[in-house]
């Protein structure tokens, strides 16, 4: 499914591998030109740990039997799994004259607001990117820019088993804990992470106006 919006094209993908969907984001990149239209990709990972360019195997403690991807992205080692909210930004940001600190930056304040319409206090800690609930991190950022775009972006826990965060190091930090949004949202949706993946797109099309 896909939706055209007044910033970029939505494209829904479902639950789906890792590795598909990075090779995809490549060719995306690779092959738009000056006039390619922006795209947000949402969706889900099936179980999988990733790590960044400079992702070190020592934080991954016990993988088992969930795979380990070697990726292009900035950051240590993350897991991803169904439950959780992808959204990668394939964005022209030459085109729209920021860098990645720049949208770095509407990332978190994105998820920070959404997080506010459920009642829920987001924060930042310095020098750790992401978002955090009570210094516990909800939301993990890893990025790259290739050709003046982007490809990859967040990954904001929703409703899934986070026992796989136990198995590494998350993001590099020893001990760091992790939550979810289940945890801290009382009121009851027909499904939490298709109301919150709407309430998300909307905001990071007004930020991204």
């Amino acid at each position: 499914m896909s939706e055209q919006t007044s910033t970029c094209l939505v494209r829904e993908l479902g639950v789906t591998e890792y590795l598909p969907v990075w090779e995809a984001m490549k060719t995306f990149t690779q092959q738009r030109s000056a006039i390619t239209v922006d795209e947000l990709w949402v969706l889900q990972h099936h179980p999988v740990f990733t790590l960044g360019q400079v992702g070190l195997t020592e934080h991954i403690l016990d993988s088992q039997t969930i795979p380990i991807i070697k990726t292009d992205r900035g950051g240590q080692v993350t897991y991803h799994g169904p439950g959780q909210l992808i959204v990668y930004f394939l964005l022209d940001v030459r085109r729209r004259n920021f860098g990645v600190r720049t949208l770095v930056d509407i990332i978190e304040k994105s998820v920070i607001e959404v997080l506010g319409t459920f009642d829920i206090e987001g924060s930042l800690l310095k020098g750790a990117p992401g978002v955090y609930v009570n210094d516990k991190k909800i939301a993990a950022l890893g990025l790259r820019i290739r050709k003046g775009c982007s490809l990859h972006g967040l990954s904001l826990n929703i409703d899934m088993n986070l026992t796989p965060f136990s198995q590494i190091n998350p993001c590099g930090y020893p001990g760091l804990e992790i939550t979810q949004l289940r945890e801290h949202v009382h009121k009851k949706f027909p499904s939490l992470l298709v109301e919150t993946q709407q309430r998300l797109i909307e905001v990071l099309q007004s930020r991204l106006l």
